[in-house]
């Protein structure tokens, strides 16, 4: 039995920017698809839609919350589980009971009562831990368990609302989760391209649309680095001198500001490199341009070794 929550900034708290936390949340992209396979993250390449997490003020507190978390429930295609909501005071946004099952039990914060709207949010981030629960998936730690738990809900369609919880104005400031409104905005790009779905549509709060634009722009970079043949003339130039310096030195360690790594196989000099969709280490030969399918999600790399 365990007990987990997500967190929530104070109301007028500073909230965190950046990246900081982008090796965890890669490697969350990874263990997810480790787990479930390309074909298992594929059947959830459509998103909640957001009619399913929509929460009037004149609804019902508690059969709209009920009805949001079984809108949850069969978007996460998790069997007989049925979510038994409550709110009361506590520290953190919300927090999930996790057992054996068939029944969970979620407490909300109070402060849902009047802020309805990010009800959804909230449910998402506690019935993604049931998921994981459920898939035995974790990672060492509370801090790196919550951001796997985030980048997870971000990327099997229910994180849009995560991030559209993130609102700053000139009096108040709010986000729920462990990642950072860029980083929530870099998983769900990372979605986006991966299945060809935009989620911007969907964001009532500019700040979210502002740091998924910023996200977004971090996915990109990560399929214009060389080896890939998209990378452009800097990164090539830089990748060709890397290579021929590896060649002539192939005792030298790996360059840590460079994503690549050049190694010495039976058969010849090989680049590893991290998938630019799971980032699970690829390694080819060096011989000039190559076709290459990732082993795990099988997406089709065009490479430039």
């Amino acid at each position: 039995m365990g007990d987990s929550g997500v967190t929530n900034s104070p109301p007028g708290a500073p909230v965190a920017h950046g990246f900081p936390h982008l090796d965890t949340v890669r490697s969350a992209i990874t263990a997810l698809y480790r787990r479930l396979s390309a074909d298992g993250v594929r059947t959830y390449a459509t998103s909640l839609a957001p009619v399913d997490a929509a929460f009037a003020d004149e609804d019902d507190l508690h059969l709209g919350a009920q009805r949001v978390a079984r809108s949850l429930v069969q978007h996460l295609r998790l069997p007989d589980a049925r979510m038994i909501v409550g709110f009361r005071t506590m520290e953190h946004a919300a927090s999930v009971e996790l057992t054996a099952g068939p029944e969970y039990f979620i407490e909300l914060n109070d402060r849902f009562r009047t802020h309805r709207r990010d009800i959804g949010a909230a449910l998402a981030h506690e019935i993604t831990h049931v998921l994981l629960h459920r898939l035995g998936l974790e990672f060492p730690g509370t801090r790196a368990n919550e951001i796997l738990t985030d980048t997870t809900t971000a990327y099997l369609g229910t994180g849009w609302l995560l991030l559209d919880a993130f609102r700053e104005d000139a009096t108040s400031r709010q986000k729920l989760g462990y990642l950072t409104p860029e980083e929530f905005g870099y998983v769900l790009a990372k979605r986006a391209l991966a299945f060809d779905e935009d989620p911007s549509p969907w964001f009532t709060s500019p700040q979210a649309y502002t740091a998924y634009t910023k996200g977004r722009q971090r996915a990109l970079d990560d399929l214009r680095r060389p080896p890939l043949t998209a990378a452009g003339w800097t990164g090539r130039r830089r990748y060709a001198k890397d290579r021929r310096y590896a060649q002539d030195h192939p005792g030298a360690g790996p360059d840590p500001n460079v994503p690549y790594a050049f190694e010495t196989g039976a058969t010849g000099p090989r680049v590893s490199f991290p998938c630019p969709t799971c980032h699970q280490r690829i390694r080819l030969p060096v011989r000039g341009r190559v076709s290459a399918r990732c082993g795990l999600c099988r997406t089709r790399l065009e490479c430039d070794t």
